[in-house]
């Protein structure tokens, strides 16, 4: 085991942070939880890294201070490709690892599924103007 890893989790809304602190206590594994202004976390275990709350605030900074070999829990696909490219292992708050192998997978998956709702939304607002006279 790397002697420098540290284990950084995306905290905003995470629901599995008293898992992650129990286990990198019995490893004694330092944590960090990040989150943005909006949420308040206090931990007597971890350290609390607590940014702005502009959109992906936490994203970039979690990706910031990644080091190869750190593990990072975070529920973000965009997040866990960024943090594969540094070196690091990535895991969903489910259990399942963002590896290499599957991660372009994972965002392909992402994009379409955006793609089709906002194709969704298109369509009913066209049917919804159609329907009121005003298309």
């Amino acid at each position: 085991m790397n002697e420098n890893m540290k284990i950084l989790v995306d905290a905003d809304a995470c629901p599995v942070v008293t898992i992650v602190e129990l286990i990198a206590q019995k490893y004694q594994i330092p944590v960090i939880l990040l989150c943005d202004t909006n949420h308040v976390l206090e931990s007597s275990y971890s350290q609390v890294v607590t940014v702005g709350a502009g959109t992906d605030a936490v994203d970039f900074k979690l990706v910031s201070i990644c080091k190869r070999g750190d593990i990072v829990v975070t529920q973000d696909y965009g997040v866990a490709a960024m943090i594969l490219g540094k070196g690091a292992y990535g895991i969903h708050q489910s259990g399942k690892w963002y590896t290499n192998e599957n991660i372009d997978q994972m965002l392909m998956e992402r994009h379409l599924a955006k793609k089709s709702e906002k194709y969704k939304k298109t369509t009913a607002s066209k049917r919804t103007c159609k329907k009121n006279g005003a298309g």
